[in-house]
């Protein structure tokens, strides 16, 4: 089951390498126009693998790193952590969208999941490219 679920983020940073490594070959496109939207869709290609791959990560049960952290866990435990599953998706826009904007009414800053995430990719993303040698 665990390996079941980590498939997806795996091919997730799997495109994202792909697209990195694929960055190289822009210079042998026959016009400037065609190397910069080749660029571009390359760029974006990295950065939505990567945050597919982070989000997907999640300890939520409805997602990829919820399966994970149920298989890893002993029996009791992940019984009792499965059970959150039903109310997974409520809680994800909970956490990305209500309590934002509950925050935004406050003036406090509730966004600590989309700082999680995007700290997280940011630092996917540098670790790809160190290792592929593009920094």
């Amino acid at each position: 089951m665990v390996l079941v679920a980590e498939a997806g983020p795996v091919m997730n940073i799997g495109l994202a390498i792909a697209a990195v490594l694929a960055f190289p070959l822009i210079v042998y496109l026959p016009t400037v126009a065609a190397a910069e939207w080749t660029a571009l869709n390359l760029k974006n290609a990295l950065i939505i693998n990567v945050i597919l791959a982070v989000f997907n990560l999640f300890p939520l049960p409805p997602l990829d790193g919820g399966r994970i952290v149920v298989g890893l866990l002993p029996n009791v435990l992940a019984k009792k952590f499965a059970l959150v599953e039903p109310y997974g998706l409520m809680i994800l826009i909970g956490l990305l969208i209500i309590l934002p904007l509950l925050g935004a009414q406050l003036g406090i800053n509730l966004n600590f999941v989309s700082h999680l995430i995007s700290v997280s990719a940011n630092a996917v993303i540098q670790t790809i490219l160190w290792l592929t040698g593009n920094i």
